[in-house]
């Protein structure tokens, strides 16, 4: 059965992303593949290697447990990337997973299919997953402990931009002391649910979590306001699921808090990355309250 954990599957970004192009070429030497090309890098590092696409992360417990994972909800008809190959590849600290590389339709999203997919997932019992799975409680995920992150981007905050970030996380204060829970995706955005031919496809199970079920549904509230998503994303996510969250008080907060989270870790990455610093201040716009403060941007 799954349990509590101190710890998410994967919570520590790829910083060294040269020692993770050395280890999805030792993979792809491994299973035979060809010359992995990057996709993309954050808390995972993809690269694509002809038909599969091999996962490079650091995961807090062997990473074969992605594997029980996708292949149980499979068996529970929920879409998900197949693994292409049952062993993992270890290098250092790193980890390697193969896996299909989803093909994607030219429709859009069928949120209301994915809001029924994500229903379905909250009606299943965490005890039918594997011991090897980890399912924490959101609130160790380290971007939630929001006082540290406050004193970690220090003199970045200016007085206006801290008072709004504050107030918010001071509206919340214990927004993770709740009991009624269920087996949450943990992510939920556009960019992890991809629409193949056979319908869409949950992506990145990472942040994988037993909370209360607006958890699931916080990042969609904001897609709209915040990241100028589709205003109809959330509603037909809703109508999906069969319920809208938008008058639970609970869901409320882990939405508004998400944004903190954003801002945040935007405003420290800034420190380090002249890169990360344009975005830092479009966010920091928004908790000044100023009234033409701009949409956000994914990154």
């Amino acid at each position: 059965m799954g349990v509590d954990a101190p710890r998410a599957y994967v919570d520590v970004p790829i910083t060294d992303l040269s020692a993770a192009t050395r280890a999805a070429g030792t993979a792809a030497e491994h299973w035979g593949l060809g010359r992995p090309v990057l996709l993309r890098h954050g808390m995972n590092a993809i690269f694509a290697s002809g038909d599969v696409v091999l996962r490079v992360a650091t995961p807090s417990v062997p990473a074969g447990a992605s594997i029980e994972l996708a292949e149980l909800l499979a068996r529970e008809g929920i879409r998900v990337p197949a693994p292409r190959r049952t062993d993992v590849v270890v290098d250092g600290p790193m980890s390697v997973t193969a896996w299909e590389r989803v093909r994607e339709s030219d429709a859009p999203i069928d949120w209301v299919d994915v809001g029924a997919t994500v229903y379905q997932l909250h009606a299943l019992d965490h005890r039918q997953l594997p011991s090897s799975i980890p399912v924490p409680s959101p609130s160790v995920l380290p971007w939630w402990d929001f006082d540290a992150l406050v004193e970690r981007a220090g003199d970045a905050l200016d007085g206006a931009a801290l008072d709004g970030l504050t107030a918010a996380v001071d509206r919340h204060r214990g927004w993770d002391r709740f009991s009624d829970t269920v087996l949450c995706h943990g992510d939920l955005h556009p960019g992890n649910v991809m629409m193949s031919p056979e319908g869409p496809v949950l992506l990145d199970w990472d942040l994988l979590c037993r909370a209360p079920a607006g958890w699931d549904h916080g990042p969609l509230m904001t897609l709209h306001d915040r990241w100028g998503g589709d205003a109809d994303v959330y509603p037909a996510f809703a109508d999906g699921y069969g319920q809208s969250f938008l008058d639970v008080p609970s869901a409320l907060a882990f939405a508004e808090l998400r944004l903190v989270a954003a801002t945040l870790m935007r405003v420290i990455a800034g420190l380090s990355s002249p890169e990360a610093r344009p975005e830092a201040e479009r966010r920091l716009r928004f908790w000044r309250g100023e009234a033409d403060a701009p949409i956000w941007a994914a990154q």
